[in-house]
């Protein structure tokens, strides 16, 4: 017989590569084939409920790396949380009206305009569906469980109707409007642009100072003096009605240079400086109230601009006068209401200038910055012209910048309950905690919501008008569009004429002839997003409202979570959430915003193809997510090579437990020996810790409290020194089956634990397992447990391990002095004083299997010599071994040959052997 036939070498067929590209998908078709998702909602009926409720992301192209680590995250607390007595079925979304979709199809040759509406929009309909289906199959290879066959959608009918009746509530309280005040206009989109929409870039813009004549001082200024406005948009002067000074301000009249100007008297110097005045003596002093109701000249329109007081002007930049165009600025416009000035725009839709700008009808607003200053300067009214960069608001989809417009529109009533918003935010809790401070100035800060937007794709405002122009929202009308919108769709407003989306028999005062028309204009898709917790935690019976989460980027402060706020307190009085989980962005390796231009990009796809699902699965749960993430291949392989120590340690035990039937060969806590128990121990301290990171959502702490175990515990400790009794012990001997009750115990629990993060390995891993379940998503999570005196054998082990480690320093000095090769070539003698000693008798273990070693001798400290290694509480000596190596155990004895039979075998082995031998012979015996 061979000697490693007589060897309990651990067999599995467990693989060491997971071929996770070409697994996984076998995998997630059989959880399909075996509806695990289904049978998990079925297991957790009865139990209390779990609603993270998904926010939509847009349906256009193929998934990026912030949709993986969204969807992922949000798959890991789902997952976690159905395995840990909670009800959370999970039902993704998809946003689906927006500029994108008919920007994409007027790149495939569609004209929108030559086309009837109904028309149009039925491509767009199909276009974004292609779309939603094309992301699910990208989702579902990530391996996200949820009810991928019913997802609400926002074009779904009866998800529009339930956006109605959202509008439907919020005008019937009053908070919807329609009024022409300034917006952000998109010219590129032709259409309103919310906050959310907007991003800001760098611009290199054209600075001004401009001189306004006084026509009108009221005693107190000639008319050979100006006053000195500053702006960066020549383009908007055409449009000046007013000049703004603060009324707590002290203003100047100064002669500079032989000319009078009026400016604030704290930008004196700065002006001096800029306009490069030579001499400079003040003439007067005056407080900005003085100016209020004077006039001076347009500096090239026949018409006079009024001086104005508000306390939006400051002395930040500038001259302490502002130029003031109510039309084109929100300060302008409301500094501009209080004066009775119009709200004069005269740019188009397109952002071309209309007749109301004599001199530039037809000119784009950009390109008339230069006829502005040219026509400034022939007037002698520029006193100054320069560039500089600065940041500047562009929409998000077209990436070209927007104005300030006044036009009218459609708003949603901020400050109408800005109060009982601001008391939402603060009943919620925050991860990162920051969140609550930003939510709640973007609220406190908010104007109110345009609603309106000048596109087609979209759910329309469901908004009639009568024949002398009122508008007509009642709750009949809304009622009625709702029904129609469940049973027909959206559409249905464009296919059909007003009388015939009224109620029947529906009648107005404002319409003796029964005469209607209907509004054009569609609904902000914020509106639509802000709506799904009405059109799905309160319509499918399976959810609840409010959910317990709302999970997405940072950016949605000012997006999804803000209208789903507004909405929300509209119309029900509460937050549609508990808590709000926000997470960072993922950048490039050099901290750059991923882009085609800049060849930077990282597709999970791609990732997928080449790693794995659970590879991407892993990073996500190692990375710190409340800030913004760097992707990289490098990292993707540094998560790889942690995943295969995973893998491998895991494979280790089992099959090392391979021949351990866990009913039959199960030994209780109380008869384990002490370092067996140790290691019960601190798979109960893991657990704990890792159930307390899942509560928090702190996923790196679990991926990070997994590995230090895997690493630490077992692969350098227990299951290093594991290998001289799982291996060399006879088969059911105690010892043996000891470490294999806890190597079985770490590997089930281990496997749960893990099943959130890598759900396809861990399905795989429990197939070996001899476990009631047949897929590990229908187990539940391990549960903390409390041992007899924990505390003490904690204590005790751990001094035990601060010992182990000045033995392991002396053995790698040893090693380093050539002294001895692998560290069953050593003797050690350690000289302890009477606390290490009792130390050592306390954990009742075989401490030189423990350590390692061939042969292990404990003396008195006192009697160290010279050359051992000192420590504080042991000195320690290394020398080779006596005696020949065991060919069976390795380890280096002097009773090696005792056993004439068994020449080769140490006095252990030999023991074993015979046992082995006579069991052996026995079970024949009884055989025949």
């Amino acid at each position: 017989m061979r000697i490693k036939d007589t060897l309990n070498l651990g067999k599995t067929k467990f693989p060491m590569r997971g071929n996770l590209p070409n697994k996984e998908p076998e995998r997630q078709a059989l959880w399909v084939e075996n509806k695990i998702y289904e049978k998990r909602q079925k297991l957790n009926e009865g139990k209390p409920t779990f609603i993270l409720h998904d926010g939509p992301p847009y349906a256009n192209g193929n998934i990026h790396m912030g949709h993986a680590l969204n969807k992922i995250s949000k798959d890991i607390i789902v997952r976690y949380k159905s395995m840990d007595g909670f009800r959370a079925p999970y039902v993704p979304g998809w946003d689906t009206h927006g500029l994108p979709i008919e920007q994409e199809l007027t790149k495939q040759g569609v004209d929108r305009k030559s086309m009837d509406m109904a028309d149009y929009r039925e491509l767009c309909r199909k276009y974004a569906l292609s779309q939603v289906d094309k992301q699910r199959t990208d989702f579902k290879r990530l391996g996200v469980s949820g009810d991928w066959d019913h997802p609400y959608i926002t074009l779904q009918p009866e998800y529009e109707a339930e956006q109605i009746r959202v509008f439907g509530k919020m005008a019937n309280e009053g908070y919807i409007y329609k009024g022409k005040k300034p917006v952000y206009w998109s010219p590129s989109s032709e259409s309103t642009l919310a906050e959310a929409e907007i991003e800001y870039k760098d611009v290199r813009s054209p600075s001004i100072y401009v001189a306004f004549k006084v026509v009108d001082g009221k005693d107190l200024l000639d008319t050979d003096t100006s006053f000195i406005i500053w702006t960066t948009t020549p383009w908007t002067m055409p449009a000046n009605l007013g000049i703004c000074a603060n009324p707590k301000f002290d203003y100047v009249q100064v002669d500079a240079d032989g000319k009078k100007y009026v400016i604030a008297e704290g930008m004196l110097e700065r002006v001096r400086e800029a306009l490069e005045w030579q001499h400079v003596s003040i003439l007067q002093t005056f407080k900005g109230t003085d100016l209020e109701y004077m006039t001076a000249q347009h500096p090239f329109y026949d018409r006079t601009s009024l001086l104005i007081l508000g306390n939006h002007v400051t002395l930040d930049e500038g001259t302490g006068l502002v130029h003031t165009a109510p039309g084109h600025g929100t300060d302008d416009f409301y500094v501009g209401q209080k004066y009775h000035l119009p709200p004069l725009s005269p740019v188009d839709e397109q952002g071309y200038f209309t007749k109301e700008a004599p001199g530039f009808e037809g000119m784009f607003y950009n390109d008339a910055n230069k006829k502005v200053t040219k026509l400034l300067e022939e007037k002698g009214a520029l006193l100054k012209l320069s560039f500089f960069t600065h940041s500047y608001p562009h929409d998000w989809r077209t990436k070209k910048p927007v104005i300030f417009r006044a036009t009218t529109q459609w708003f949603a009533s901020v400050e109408a309950f800005r109060d009982n918003i601001l008391k939402a935010v603060e009943s919620v809790n925050y991860k990162p905690y920051w969140g609550k401070t930003r939510l709640y100035n973007m609220i406190k800060d908010r104007g109110d919501w345009v609603i309106s937007r000048q596109r087609a794709w979209g759910v329309p405002l469901p908004i009639f008008y009568a024949e002398n122009g009122d508008a007509i929202i009642t709750p009949e009308t809304i009622a009625h569009v709702a029904d129609l919108f469940s049973q027909y769709g959206s559409n249905v407003w464009f296919q059909r004429e007003a009388k015939d989306l009224l109620p029947a028999g529906f009648t107005h005062p404002g319409s003796p002839n029964g005469k209607f028309t209907k509004e054009n204009d569609i609904m902000d898709v914020w509106f639509d997003s802000g709506s799904s917790h009405q059109a799905v935690l309160k319509q499918r019976p399976e959810l609840s409202f409010p959910a317990d989460v709302y999970l997405e980027g940072s950016d949605q402060y000012r997006g999804w979570f803000n209208s789903s706020l507004i909405t929300s307190v509209a119309v029900t009085g509460q937050a549609p959430y508990k808590q709000i989980i926000s997470q960072g962005f993922t950048l490039d390796a050099k901290g750059r915003k991923m882009s085609k231009s800049l060849g930077n990009v990282i597709v999970p796809n791609d990732v997928i193809r080449q790693f794995g699902a659970d590879i991407v699965r892993l990073w996500v749960a190692s990375v710190d997510t409340n800030s913004d993430v760097a992707v990289s291949m490098d990292g993707f392989r540094q998560i790889s090579e942690s995943y295969r120590k995973i893998r491998n340690t895991m494979r280790f035990m089992l099959a090392n437990t391979s021949d351990f039937d866990p009913k039959a060969d199960a030994v209780a806590y109380a008869d384990l020996a002490s370092v067996d128990r140790y290691m019960e121990i601190r798979l109960n301290q893991i657990i704990a810790k890792c159930l307390k990171a899942y509560e928090a959502y702190d996923f790196s702490t679990v991926y990070k409290t997994i590995s230090a175990f895997l690493i630490n515990d077992l692969s350098s400790f227990y299951l290093d020194f594991a290998k001289d009794v799982v291996y060399i012990e006879a088969q059911d001997s105690p010892k043996r089956r000891n470490m294999q009750q806890v190597m079985y115990d770490v590997a089930v629990a281990l496997t749960k634990l893990l099943t959130p993060i890598i759900p396809h390995t861990t399905e795989e891993i429990w197939s070996y397992l001899k476990e009631p379940e047949a897929f590990v998503q229908l187990a539940e999570m391990p549960q903390v447990q409390e041992f007899d005196g924990q505390d003490d054998v904690l204590t005790q082990w751990s001094d035990f391990m601060s010992l182990r480690d000045e033995v392991l320093k002396a053995l790698e000095e040893a090693r380093n002095n050539k002294v001895i090769g692998k560290s069953l070539e050593a003797a050690v003698t350690i000289y302890a004083n009477d606390p290490v000693k009792d130390l050592l008798n306390a954990v009742s273990a075989d401490v030189k299997q423990i350590l390692i070693v061939s042969k292990l001798t404990i003396l008195d400290k006192a009697k160290a010599p010279a050359d051992a290694v000192v420590f504080e509480d042991a000195a320690i000596t290394v020398t080779h071994a006596p005696g020949e190596v065991c060919d069976r155990c390795r380890m280096t004895r002097e009773d090696v040959g005792a056993d004439p039979e068994l020449p080769n075998l140490c006095g252990r082995c030999a023991k074993i052997l015979h046992a082995h031998f006579e069991d052996a012979v026995k079970a024949g015996f009884e055989e025949k």
